[in-house]
């Protein structure tokens, strides 16, 4: 267990945020499988404030606590108007993103773009800060191109204003999600800091989460893409830091029987006509790499109800 300001997590592994995947169904799913804390997609400050129904659709929860949810913006005044939303619909923690690298996100001054006024960066922060009861967390990335270590300095910045945890994902924004990311930094913004460092970043298995707290001293580690279709990498990174144990991977009976709960939930959230068309990519996910798998990602994007995707995911059980 460790903390963020009063909040208490169960254990060190955290599910990252990630837009168009880390919805109810998908935060309850990793929860069930050990994840200790688990953020929204990030939610727009100005949808917030004009009270946008999808918009507040990315915040409704289901016991899945503790909860951050992450909000996105450039104006303080937004921001802090956003974020005292967000405090009233139940958030745990309030995760400001100044990492996000979408074109469409930084053209207007948002996520990874901050790095590049920390100005601004700050007095959103400390506005933030300021104007809220729960903690406040900032996520952030390396810097906006591979020369560029401002993380360290927004990092400092965070804590100086208040905040009670970073998370840092250190590749460039000019990366993407290419590359790697450089531990390194991690280690220099851990030792520079007293509040918790989460890291995220090339985490693909257990083994890579161990590593990653053993090179850098990081209080909790983030997990990202490696859970698309794979939220047993919960469990089996819990269990070897906690435990130090190796769990095996799942068997491809125990896939199908996630995918079915996942499916489930999400129907049981949204109603099997969304939750159908959402569930489709993450049914690819589950289904990776199987034999077949073009032919069954194929079936699945033409289905359009539960007992279709039922008799899919069947038949794929039958072939094993």
């Amino acid at each position: 267990m460790f903390k963020i300001g009063p909040v208490e997590i169960p254990n060190r592994v955290v599910a990252a945020p990630m837009a168009g995947v880390s919805d109810r169904a998908y935060r309850h799913m990793v929860q069930l499988f050990g994840c200790g804390l688990v953020f929204s997609e990030m939610v727009s400050d100005l949808g917030l404030v004009y009270g946008q129904d999808r918009t507040r659709q990315l915040t409704e929860r289901s016991g899945d606590r503790p909860l951050a949810l992450q909000i996105f913006g450039s104006q303080p005044e937004s921001m802090v108007k956003g974020a005292l939303i967000l405090e009233e619909l139940g958030a745990d923690l309030i995760d400001i993103n100044m990492g996000c690298p979408t074109p469409k996100i930084v053209k207007n001054g948002e996520g990874a773009a901050l790095m590049l006024d920390l100005s601004r960066a700050r007095e959103i922060i400390r506005e933030i800060v300021r104007a809220v009861q729960v903690s406040v967390t900032v996520k952030m990335r390396r810097g906006w191109n591979d020369e560029d270590k401002t993380c360290i300095e927004l990092a400092g910045i965070a804590e100086a204003e208040g905040a009670s945890a970073v998370t840092l994902h250190p590749r460039s924004r000019s990366q993407f999600f290419s590359g790697h990311s450089d531990w390194e930094l991690i280690k220099i913004v851990k030792k520079n800091l007293t509040i918790p460092v989460i890291g995220n970043g090339d985490i693909w298995k257990a083994d890579d989460a161990l590593k990653m707290m053993e090179e850098t001293g990081c209080d909790a580690v983030m997990i990202g893409r490696a859970a698309l279709g794979n939220p047993f990498i919960f469990r089996e990174t819990v269990e070897l830091l906690e435990d130090g144990h190796r769990i095996s991977p799942p068997t491809i009976e125990q896939r199908i029987a996630a995918a079915y709960q996942h499916l489930e939930l999400a129907c049981s959230f949204k109603g099997e006509a969304i939750a159908i068309r959402q569930m489709r990519k993450h049914l690819a996910w589950y289904t990776r790499g199987l034999r077949g798998a073009a032919r069954i990602r194929e079936e699945i994007n033409q289905a359009t109800t539960r007992p279709e995707i039922h008799t899919i995911l069947d038949k794929v059980r039958s072939e094993v």
